[in-house]
């Protein structure tokens, strides 16, 4: 069959979460909380670390830099999604669903790059304290972190390579709220096994990657923790331990999807809220609340606040 006289596709629809209306509305205003409190907690760490003082050391400039990622990931498509939540047909441009898949691996991957060098600055931290700033400088810092944007745009560009140009003329239905990579490449219409398998491999090598590189971190880490009997060890696992659940909540949704990563299932949009609302959400939530640091910080540049509104 001759694929340039078949209809191209110039747009997809989305089938979103629900087709129930009165649910819709619910997630609406749900999702719309939730956004809101990820953007709003990720922000005020951003602010908060550059405006404080005691917070300019390697590992609130990472930390930082997470919270800016954080706050990508959850606008990439989540205030599309809320929006749709109004709307009757939920559709999405063919240049919009491309930039959707390009930007959920640029940050996906440049995020699991960052959490490495998280790790690596807590390894250096708690393993060789005498040595961490003049390991961690400023240098090297911003060379992680121009590092984890480099890995994550070239991920996400080596898969837009062969996606945009694959011939999509028939089916155009998307079974969730935005553009997932292996749901569009079903779409093409070819026998797209092997691309599924270059997907595959791709994101999956990278997971991978980094997810053994953190847990041969972590474990190194708490080994010499638990040698250690200062007075700084529970602080020390207080911080590596908010790490710890970070990385969990990141890497727990990927396995899944990687096990079966072109299988349709109910729990799969489940996995995508939670990966573009939730995570960015409770990073927040957790680094505040395990750290005194950064609480002490916030609670400083609340009052700063109040005392020139008073003023004014």
């Amino acid at each position: 069959m001759d694929i340039q006289n078949e209809t191209v596709v110039t747009e997809f629809i989305l089938l979103g979460l629900s087709s129930s209306r009165e649910l819709q509305l619910f997630l609406f205003f749900m999702f719309s909380v939730f956004y809101g409190a990820a953007v709003l907690g990720n922000t005020l760490i951003i602010l908060t670390v550059i405006v404080d003082s005691h917070l300019h050391s390697p590992m609130y400039f990472l930390l930082s830099n997470l919270s800016f990622i954080d706050v990508c990931q959850a606008t990439f498509a989540t205030p599309k999604m809320i929006a749709d939540f109004l709307n009757e047909h939920k559709t999405i441009t063919f240049q919009g669903c491309m930039s959707q898949i390009f930007f959920l691996h640029v940050f996906g991957g440049s995020e699991m790059v960052l959490l490495v060098a998280m790790a690596y600055d807590r390894y250096i931290a708690i393993c060789k304290p005498l040595h961490y700033m003049t390991i961690m400088n400023q240098r090297v810092c911003t060379v992680l972190v121009v590092m984890s944007w480099t890995i994550g745009i070239l991920h996400s560009a080596s898969h837009l390579a062969f996606t945009v140009d694959l011939p999509f003329c028939g089916p155009n239905k998307v079974d969730n709220f935005f553009c997932d990579l292996p749901l569009v490449i079903k779409l093409a219409c070819l026998d797209t096994y092997v691309l599924e398998i270059l997907v595959l491999t791709n994101s999956g090598l990278l997971s991978l990657i980094c997810f053994l590189l953190l847990l041969v971190s972590y474990t190194i880490i708490l080994a010499t923790v638990h040698r250690q009997a200062s007075g700084g060890t529970s602080k020390a696992l207080s911080t590596l331990s908010a790490h710890i659940t970070v990385v969990v909540l990141f890497f727990g949704p990927l396995i899944f999807i990687y096990i079966w990563p072109f299988e349709s299932f109910p729990i799969d949009k489940f996995i995508s809220v939670f990966f573009t609302v939730f995570t960015p959400f409770l990073n927040p939530v957790i680094y505040t609340l395990r750290n005194k640091d950064v609480k002490e910080a916030m609670k400083k540049l609340r009052q700063r606040h109040v005392g020139s509104t008073q003023v004014l």
